[in-house]
Parts: C-alpha cells; structure tokens; sequence
C-alpha cells in the first residue's frame, strides 16, 4: 500500500484555474486496485471527455444534463459512463432537486498522480522535472 502525504501539481494546472488541492490533510492510501480501476475508467474516449470537462469545470462540477447537452452525449450513455467514474471513485455527486451534479475528486485524482509519480526518475533524478515550486 502506497500512502501519500503531500502532493505539488504542476503551475500549469494551477494557471488553468484548476482549484487542485496541493497539500493534502488527510493521508490518501492508493492501493494497486485502486488506480488500476481509476486508469481503466478513463481509458474510454467517452469517459476521458467527460472527466476533463469535468476537470475543466473545477470542483463545483456541472449538472448531468448540462454535461450531456455540452458533449452531445445521450443521458443513458452519459449516465453509463459517469457510473464508471464514479465506481473508480474519480467523481462525486450530488441530487439537486430533480438534477444529479457530477464533479472531480481532486483528493483521489491527487492520490492517483503521486502513485503513479512516486517513484519517477528513482534511479536517475536528472530524467524528471525538478522540484515542484514552492
């Protein structure tokens, strides 16, 4: 088991007016499972596009049919891949009244990039970026 406790996301994020958390309170733990079934969720064209729209809307998120509207996605289809990003726990959502809004969770979505950079350049620092601004 992986556990992260702090995470720096790349200024390019953050000038995208991402609100990215960068510093987590809580430890996130990642097990193997978990990002392997975060990966396979977004190795869908579909559910990539609805994830980054997603992202791009930041943590308040959008309302399905906004979501659907914009990507001109059928509710049943969007509906089938927003469950999958659910099920791999990159979403969130939330009724509001007779609408369901979806939005990223960046705590994971921090946990799944620190997995997967944990061990970058391990054995030769010069290969990766430096250290992340402070």
């Amino acid at each position: 088991m992986i556990v992260i406790r702090e995470i720096r996301f790349l200024p390019k994020m953050a000038s995208a007016g991402l609100r990215l958390i960068k510093y987590l309170d809580n430890y996130i733990s990642m097990e193997k499972q978990d990002v392997l079934s975060a990966l396979a969720a977004l190795a869908q064209e579909t559910r990539l596009d609805v994830f980054r729209r997603l992202v791009q809307a930041g943590s308040r998120g959008l309302p399905a049919g906004e979501l659907a509207a914009e990507l001109s996605i059928s509710p049943a289809t969007l509906s089938f891949h927003l469950k999958e990003l659910r099920n791999a726990r990159l979403l969130t959502s939330e009724r509001e009244g007779r609408s369901i809004r979806y939005a990223p969770d960046f705590s994971v979505i921090g946990a799944l990039v620190g997995y997967l950079g944990e061990n970058c350049c391990r054995d030769d620092e010069s290969c990766g970026p430096g250290p992340a601004p402070r």
